[in-house]
This record gives structure tokens, C-alpha cells and sequence, in this order.
């Protein structure tokens, strides 16, 4: 028997035979369905958005990053083929648009156990760092402070390390997804990851020593 999905959009419901919500979603805004296209940007605004604010460190630049974000989504997704996930899609449009954004600007984590080490098949292991002077670096790394000392390493990243450190550790994407959105090789990736987690490192393992303010 056909799997099944209701879709909800234009103030009813549809029952979807053989084909995800999603799916059939994409097809009808491929057509020009507006209202199915915007019940595909809710379903994505929130991850985006957040992903966005990461980048560029500013809410108000990621509103105006987001309208971007949608209104290139409708402008190519007649052209959108499905090779990658939708939302892989949208995080390389979003990812661009931060990149273009900060170039136009002359200036514009909870698993915090540091190391920018890679395992004996090359791949980024869990990073890792130690407190020299608190017994508990777990606990040193609830206090606020630290907090925003991790958060201001990473917005000190550029914006092609930054993209692959957020997609990997905060939205969850695979190497492949995020090589898919981005357009790079998978080496290049890991490569990146590393890079964006060392230079974290460095900088709160010198906050901990007290070397910086």
C-alpha cells in the first residue's frame, strides 16, 4: 500500500500519495504555487535564520539575509533538480549571500571538549581542551563569560571556515551535505573543520590562561 502525507497549505488539507510533504511541496512551487513555496519557507525559516545570525553576528543583517535567501529560493527553484536536499540548497544560497555580505563590508558551543586532532583515518575528533586552572572544565565552560569568548572565536573565523565549523556542529549536516552545499571537496572540508576548531582552541585556551581579556 502507498505511504501517505497530509500537506497543509491555503487553509486546507491534501492528502499526498507515494511522494513526502516536501516533495510535493517543491513540485507545486516549481509551478509558481506561492502558497505552497511559503509553507516551504516555513518549514526552513527557523534553522536559517539562526544559521544566518551565526554568521554574521547581527539579527537585523540576518532578516534582511533571510528576505535574500527566500527570494533567491523562488527565483532558481524552477531549476532545482533534487540531487541535494532542499535545505542543503538553501544553507549554500544563505551560505553565499554571508560570504558576499562580509566581502561588501570591509569588516563587517556546549561540546566544548577542544582538539583540533584527527584520528588515524583522518577524520576531526571531538574537541578538547584543558582548564589549567579550574578542576572542572566542564563547569568553567558554563560560566557566561567563556560562553561569549567561544562565541566571538567564531565569529572571528572567515566566513569559509565559519560556514563548514556552524553547518557541521550546530546544524548537523554530514561532510557530504555540507561538500554538496558549499560545492568542495570532502577533504576540503574536514581540512576546514580542523582549521576553524584549532583556531578556537587557541584562542580560549589563552582566555583560560588569562592572556586575554
Amino acid at each position: 500500500m502507498m505511504g501517505c502525507d497530509t500537506v497543509s497549505y491555503g487553509g486546507r488539507g491534501i492528502v499526498v500519495e507515494s511522494i513526502s510533504a516536501e516533495a510535493w511541496l517543491i513540485q507545486r512551487a516549481q509551478a509558481r504555487d506561492e502558497a505552497a513555496f511559503e509553507q516551504l519557507m516555513r518549514l526552513h525559516a527557523d534553522k536559517l535564520y539562526n544559521y544566518l545570525v551565526r554568521m554574521v553576528g547581527n539579527p537585523t543583517d540576518a532578516e534582511d539575509l533571510l528576505q535574500e535567501v527566500f527570494l533567491r529560493a523562488y527565483q532558481g527553484l524552477p531549476s532545482f533538480d533534487g540531487r541535494a536536499s532542499l535545505s542543503t540548497w538553501l544553507y549554500r544560497i544563505a551560505t553565499n549571500l554571508c560570504i558576499d555580505h562580509q566581502r561588501r563590508r570591509a569588516r563587517r558551543v556546549t561540546t566544548v571538549s577542544y582538539s583540533a586532532q584527527e584520528d588515524d583515518e583522518g577524520e576531526p575528533t571531538e574537541w578538547e581542551f584543558a582548564d589549567p586552572n579550574a578542576p572542572d572544565p566542564l563547569e568553567a565552560l558554563m560560566h557566561k563569560e567563556l560562553q561569549q569568548v567561544v562565541e566571538q572565536a567564531i565569529q572571528s573565523l572567515s566566513p569559509k571556515l565559519r560556514a563548514v565549523l556552524l553547518l557541521y556542529d550546530v546544524e548537523g549536516l554530514s561532510y557530504e551535505e555540507i561538500a554538496q552545499a558549499l560545492r568542495i571537496p570532502m577533504g576540503t572540508v574536514k581540512s576546514r573543520l580542523n582549521h576553524a576548531r584549532t583556531r578556537i582552541q587557541r584562542q580560549v585556551e589563552a582566555y583560560l590562561r588569562g592572556e586575554t581579556k
